[in-house]
């Protein structure tokens, strides 16, 4: 199955993308800065925000290529939990990866970009739980101040139109399009406070 992608679309991952990466390229351009000041102190400090910064612009990097790229890419079952694991690195959710093994490529791959859809659940930090599901994937998401927007579950249901995407929801579009490539539909559930289900199972 084929879908076709809206130019809307792709620019919209492309302002999202930019968004995700610009903060840190600050942070890295900020540090540098610092290098020239004389105290030994401010240049430590320089070092330490420009290393830090570095390496989570790379782990964005490696992630977002996974997940929107792919191009028939080969990877481990292992690299995709580092790459979730990286996503989330200095941030205030954890991820946990159940069984990864047992999700064939593409599954990791849709698991990956749910991810991000959890994650922007849980605003004051939290957990996010990837386990197989069946012959799908499920998400657990468990913190509080679980409040799934109004276009997020039109999204997930395939009835928002893309001339309402904006920035911020572009990422559930393109992952409920995904899902829908891959034979499969997409489910949100609040079965209790601070908890929301994700699930991604065969049509």
């Amino acid at each position: 199955m084929t879908v076709e992608v809206d130019l809307r679309v792709l620019e919209l991952l492309n302002a999202r993308l930019c968004h995700e990466i610009i903060s840190l390229v600050g942070a890295i351009n900020n540090g540098v800065e610092l290098l020239d000041e004389e105290d030994q102190g401010f240049v430590k400090e320089a070092l330490g925000l420009i290393g830090q910064s570095a390496r989570r612009a790379g782990y964005r990097l490696q992630f977002y290529r996974f997940a929107y790229g792919y191009a028939g890419e080969r990877a481990a079952a292992t690299d995709a939990v580092a790459l979730a694991q990286g996503l989330l690195d200095g941030g205030k959710v954890k991820c946990g990866w159940d069984a990864a093994g047992s999700l064939a490529l593409g599954w990791q791959r849709l698991a990956c970009n749910l991810l991000v859809i959890a994650a922007e659940l849980l605003p004051r930090g939290g957990t996010v739980q990837v386990k197989p599901a069946g012959a799908g994937v499920e998400l657990v998401a468990e913190g509080e101040g679980i409040n799934p927007s109004a276009d997020l579950k039109a999204i997930l249901a395939d009835e928002l139109r893309v001339d309402a995407l904006t920035p911020r929801t572009v990422h559930a579009f393109f992952t409920m399009r995904l899902a829908q490539e891959m034979g499969a539909r997409l489910a949100l559930a609040q079965p209790g406070p601070g908890r929301a289900l994700l699930t991604a199972l065969p049509a």
